[in-house]
């Protein structure tokens, strides 16, 4: 089954929106995945799900960590990602496409306000039509679909 793609575009927070909607993604007992664009952001991110609100620490780990494979949400930045423990949701940072993303039930792609990351998103966009995956937009600081 081919998975769904949503992207969230004008994102003003790109880390705030992901660790909003991995927290509603966990506490409802999805697994998932995170592909951060790089190992700063990587490490933002990291630090971001352990401090953003007292009291609710979400359960995460790197890709490489012997725990990766028992832990609900993992997260790999580009070069790190080619092998995914869970297949459930994918949620990603990155320009290019994920290795594997044919696997995953669904795709959320995080998009700012950069033209760079909007003409990438409109690439991965293409991409994904060209696999005919269900594709929907929503505009992320609206809170709209599109």
């Amino acid at each position: 089954m081919a998975p769904r793609v949503q992207f969230y575009h004008n994102t003003p927070d790109r880390l705030a929106l992901v660790r909003e909607l991995v927290a509603g993604a966990w506490q409802r007992g999805r697994k998932l995945a995170i592909r951060c664009a790089d190992t700063a952001q990587l490490k933002r991110l990291d630090q971001s799900l352990w401090t953003a609100e007292p009291l609710s620490f979400i359960p995460h780990v790197a890709i490489d960590s012997p725990l990766a494979t028992e832990t609900p949400v993992i997260l790999a930045a580009p070069g790190e990602d080619s092998r995914w423990p869970h297949t459930d949701l994918l949620f990603n940072l990155a320009d290019g496409l994920p290795p594997g993303h044919e696997h995953f039930r669904m795709l959320i792609e995080i998009v700012g306000k950069d033209e760079a990351e909007k003409h990438a998103a409109r690439q991965r966009w293409a991409s994904y039509r060209q696999h005919g995956y269900e594709l929907k937009a929503f505009d992320a600081e609206l809170r709209v679909a599109l």
